[in-house]
C-alpha cells in the first residue's frame, strides 16, 4: 500500500473523491444507501432532500462512480458502487457520529458484516 505522502497522484485522486463526499446531501444519500439499494422515492423519504436537488446529487454521485443503478420496469434502484465507498461512509459515520468512543465505533464499523 502506498501512503498518500508518497504519491502526489494518489493524493490528488483522494482529494477529488473527498470533494464528492464533502457535500451534505450527497453524504446523506450515501449513508442512506449503506442499508441497501433504494429507489429515488425511498431515498427522498429517508433523507427529506426533495426534488430536484435529489436528482442533481444522484447524478453527481453517478458521474463520480460512487453509486450504481439497476432498472426494474419503470423503477431505478440506487446502491453504493463498491466496498471502498461503503467502508468510507461507515468510517465517517463512526468517526463523526455521536459516539463517546469514536475509536471503538470505527473498529466496529470496520468489522465485516455478519451474514
Amino acid at each position: 500500500m502506498t501512503a498518500l505522502y508518497q504519491s502526489r497522484a494518489l493524493a490528488d485522486a483522494a482529494v477529488e473523491k473527498l470533494k464528492v463526499y464533502a457535500q451534505p446531501q450527497r453524504l446523506m444519500i450515501l449513508s442512506c444507501l449503506l442499508h441497501g439499494e433504494k429507489t429515488v422515492g425511498e431515498i427522498d423519504l429517508a433523507t427529506g432532500i426533495g426534488q430536484p436537488a435529489l436528482s442533481q446529487q444522484l447524478a453527481e454521485l453517478r458521474r463520480a462512480d460512487m453509486v450504481s443503478t439497476r432498472r426494474a420496469s419503470r423503477q431505478i434502484y440506487y446502491d453504493l458502487a463498491d466496498a471502498k465507498i461503503r467502508l468510507c461512509v461507515r468510517s465517517m459515520e463512526a468517526i463523526m457520529g455521536a459516539s463517546d468512543d469514536p475509536a471503538a465505533a470505527l473498529e466496529a464499523a470496520l468489522k465485516p458484516a455478519a451474514v
